[in-house]
Order: C-alpha cells, then structure tokens, then sequence
C-alpha cells in the first residue's frame, strides 16, 4: 500500500490527541469532493444559492471594485460553480487574466480545471494541488496584480488565530493593487444553520463518515461507519457550527499502515470540522490583524452570505 506522508501524519496526530480531531482538509478525496458537491445542491444548504446569487448580482461591481488584473487565484477552487459567474465578470475588465486553482484535492483541482475551459475555452487555467500555506510561493511567482478569492465560506472552517495566519501569509505573498474577495457565512438564527450540516436525506453524514472511509481506503483502516453517528451542533459562544463523529459503543480501532490502535469511549467524538458564523465586527478583526483593509461589502438578497473585497494596507 502506498501511504500519503501527510495523510499518515495528520490522522496519527489527530487520532492520538485528547480530544480526537481529524482536520477538514482531508474530507476532499474524490468520494467526498463528490459528496460536497451534492450537498450544495441540498434544499437545507442555503450557503452555495445565496453566493450564487450575490455573484449574479454583484459580479459587475466586484470586478469593477478588484479593477484590472493578470491572474485571479482561487484558494479551494472545487467545481468553480459558483467562480465562473463571478470569472465572467472579471473577464470583462481583464480579458488576459489567468485562472489559477489552488485546491488540496487533486478531483477538486481537475473539475474546476475541465468546467472552466468548457465554459471559457480561451482561457489559460493552472492548476496546483497542494495546502494553501505551500502555494504560496507558486502564486507569488506569477508576474502583475492579482485577485485572490477565498470564497464559499472556506474561511469559516479555520479558527481566528488560524484564519489569520493563513491570511496573513497570503498578504505576505501579494504586491501593492492585489486584492483579496473574502466570501462569509453571515451569524443567523440556528434553525437556518443547523439542517444545513444535518441534511434531511443524511448526505451530510455521509460526507462526514467519508473521512473514516478514507482511512479504511487509504491507511488500512478498520472503521465501522456504522459504529458512528453524525453528529452537528451550534455553539453559540464561539459562533461556529460544529461537526463531530459520535463512536456509537466503546471500541478499538486498527489503523493497520499507522500501527495504531484506538480506542473509543461509548459516546467519544472525533471533531471534524468547524464553520464559523461572521459578525462585520468579526470580519474587520481578522482582516485586520492579517493586514488588510476592507473596502467593500455585498450581501445577497436575504443577508445570508457576503463577499468582502479587501486590500493590503
């Protein structure tokens, strides 16, 4: 069995740790791209229609607002669904610009590389497989001012300290015009939010339990899905939705590439995943300490979702 470096390590860490967590990045294998992707087409996933929306209306303005660039980067580009209503609109100030997509899933990576050249056949797309800290460097090499999109509420799955470290390393690599549209989910009653990551049809339980079949897949390991339960929570306090796995019964699990055993209490949560809830105040905070300036702010229709456009001060 050939066995990812990084793959080992993230789930021997996060495996062993008090309490269990598994980081999000790992969800985006092909499997669960596909499950993410379904799920934005949920009636109780309101997130991927609200930005949708604010694109369709708003596209022309942020464009304009970015003004003209040579590249627009996305960090976590997906199926760029949602990217190539915002693309055509920058396409029309900068009809030379240069898409790169800077996504951890290779399936991630491949799908925004094959939507966008059917949509815009001209168009020059690089794709880069890699953690977002890593291409930095890859990003900064490329000449003239960029648009950096970290969209689709992706922000929301790093805590403060870390959300503004990575921002932070983004600013670092920008020039004086490169611009940054932050996308976040705005703070709203929890009956809205919850059923978005506790789906009706149970898609969302899936992609969550995704994460133990990759290890099944991927590091040999002996999960029984069915020994979990998914479990998603708001807490109020820190302005997060939170997503953790349930072990049903005490148990041991092998991890056969990692020589591991782990054991679970009957009730014991792996966290997996965290999506934080923005207040304009939380927004300014983060930006700020990473710094950026804010400039600009839409929201769709209904106030769901927002799109920041910010610079570096």
């Amino acid at each position: 069995m050939s066995v990812d470096p990084d793959l080992s390590s993230a789930v021997r860490r996060g495996l062993t740790a008090q309490p269990k967590r598994l980081p999000p990045y790992l969800f985006y294998d092909r499997e669960g791209s596909q499950l993410f992707e379904a799920i934005t087409e949920l009636p109780e996933y309101y997130l991927t229609r609200a930005e949708l929306q604010l694109f369709q209306a708003h596209g022309p303005a942020i464009a304009e607002a970015a003004g003209e660039v040579s590249a627009v980067v996305e960090l976590g580009s997906g199926s760029a669904k949602k990217t190539q209503v915002l693309l055509a609109a920058v396409l029309e100030v900068s009809p030379k610009a240069a898409f790169v997509a800077v996504d951890v899933s290779s399936a991630a990576v491949e799908m925004t590389r094959a939507t966008l050249r059917a949509r815009f056949p001209g168009l020059e797309v690089v794709p880069i497989q890699d953690e977002f800290h890593r291409a930095l460097e890859k990003v900064h090499a490329r000449p003239g001012r960029k648009l950096v999109l970290f969209i689709g509420s992706s922000v929301g799955n790093f805590d403060a300290e870390e959300a503004v470290e990575l921002l932070a390393g983004w600013r670092a690599s920008m020039r004086p015009g490169d611009a940054l549209l932050l996308g976040t989910d705005l703070r709203k009653d929890p009956a809205v939010l919850v059923p978005a990551y506790d789906d009706a049809q149970g898609v969302t339980a899936r992609f969550n339990k995704n994460l133990l079949a990759r290890i099944n897949r991927d590091l040999g390991g002996h999960f029984d899905l069915d020994a979990f339960r998914h479990v998603a929570v708001w807490n109020a306090e820190a302005s997060r939705i939170e997503m953790h796995l349930e072990s049903a019964r005490a148990q041991v699990v092998t991890v056969d590439a990692l020589d591991l055993r782990v054991r679970f209490e009957s009730g014991e949560r792996i966290h997996t995943e965290n999506s934080y809830k923005y207040t304009p105040e939380m927004v300014d905070q983060i930006l700020g300490r990473a710094g950026f300036q804010r400039e600009r702010t839409w929201t769709d229709d209904r106030g769901l979702f927002a799109e920041h456009l910010a610079r570096a001060r």
